[in-house]
């Protein structure tokens, strides 16, 4: 699906530097969370219905995603 996202307020984590790459996020209508690359503002973006983004948020914040410690 395409979507306007001209309009969208992206923002990055108060954990990133403004010289740093990173993801940026937008809450979009109706409940949908816009993701991009923040290198590349002007490319695609990912979208995640509310519980899509509840359960990656809840897994960020739960070591889900960590990578192995060795």
């Amino acid at each position: 699906m395409n979507r306007d996202l001209s309009n969208a307020a992206w923002f990055k984590s108060s954990h990133s530097s403004p010289d740093q790459d990173c993801v940026e996020v937008a809450f979009l209508d109706g409940g949908t969370v816009g993701v991009r690359d923040s290198k590349n503002p002007t490319g695609p973006a990912l979208a995640f219905s509310s519980s899509e983004w509840d359960t990656f948020t809840m897994g960020v914040a739960g070591g889900v995603l960590d990578l192995p410690r060795g």
